[in-house]
């Protein structure tokens, strides 16, 4: 049977600060905070879960926030750039809404296509594209209006250290198809119409470094459990090192890590963010899985409060 992903699910990244990140992603952007948690595997640590209104595959970039953390440095085994995608004629909004808040932007193209490359607090690559495809976004924030909002990701480029293995992998096991080449990037499609455009530097990279400011993983998306199991089944067939289905709550999840040194996931499109929290309220009380629920005082002690806020450059 062949194994075909819709495209991203979410990308995974490492910040040093939990408010300057939901000022950033949520008060410039307008991303919605659609899930406050913590990291499972170190409770000290939130994460932090933007999204579309709901937090739709393909809309989810999540952050470990780890206070006082390295810096790291971008390179190859590494997500080099993420991609978002826009409405069509919405760019102009975008560089003026960036440099309003101090968002230094320079203007790239790819395959035909205009973008408009920036970074966070600390400097994590992203650009920002315009495309017909994917559903708009209903979710409206400060000075983003819905009709101008990040529908999701557009994308994503991948820094490899063995790009020939990488972009063979992503043909011959994920289900993507070759579409391009031009210059230092091959462009390759997946079936969905969001997080479906991946490009790979076609040159090795060298090997970057975690922390602060670089991608930990990029996921992948499955339709259901079934589907899910069946890839973990595919990837070891494969050759790979998939681990044991891993329950993170809103979806499940495997990894592993391709040949150019890239930590890919698999995840569930489903259950979703809704599953703790009703739909208008997500992302506004921290959520803990049920085996944390007993040390919920002393977890909530310890991390640093946040909020989501209209900055001030968008009040009246």
């Amino acid at each position: 049977m062949l194994q075909q992903t819709a495209g991203i699910h979410h990308i995974t990244a490492f910040v040093r600060n939990a408010q300057e990140t939901v000022d950033f992603y949520s008060g410039i952007l307008g991303l919605r905070l659609v899930k406050k948690t913590i990291n499972f595997d170190a409770p000290e640590v939130y994460h932090l879960y933007f999204g579309n209104e709901i937090g739709g595959p393909g809309t989810i970039i999540t952050f470990f926030p780890f206070a006082g953390s390295r810096k790291g440095r971008i390179g190859g085994g590494q997500v080099g750039i993420t991609t978002y995608v826009v409405p069509v004629g919405t760019l102009d909004f975008w560089e003026a809404r960036l440099t309003q808040f101090g968002v230094s932007v320079m203007k790239a193209s790819r395959f035909g296509e205009e973008y408009l490359q920036f970074a966070d607090k600390d400097g994590l690559r992203l650009e920002i594209v315009e495309r017909e495809e994917g559903p708009q976004s209903q979710w409206t924030f400060g000075g983003v209006p819905a009709d101008k909002a990040i529908k999701g990701f557009g994308g994503a480029v991948l820094y490899s250290t063995a790009p020939e293995s990488t972009m063979k992998l992503l043909v011959q096991v994920m289900g993507l198809q070759k579409v391009g080449q031009e210059g230092a990037y091959a462009r390759f499609r997946a079936t969905g119409d969001l997080g479906n455009l991946i490009d790979v530097r076609v040159d090795p990279m060298p090997y970057g470094a975690g922390g602060a400011g670089t991608v930990h993983h990029i996921a992948w998306r499955a339709k259901d459990d079934a589907d899910h199991a069946e890839w973990r089944r595919h990837v070891e067939q494969n050759g790979l090192h998939p681990t044991p289905i891993v329950d993170r709550q809103y979806f499940n999840a495997i990894y592993f890590r391709e040949e150019g040194g890239i930590l890919f996931e698999i995840a569930t499109d489903p259950p979703g963010f809704a599953r703790d929290e009703e739909a208008e309220h997500l992302g506004e009380k921290l959520m803990l899985p049920a085996w944390y629920e007993e040390n919920r005082p002393a977890i909530e002690r310890n991390l640093e409060p946040i909020e989501v806020r209209v900055l001030e450059g968008d009040q009246a």
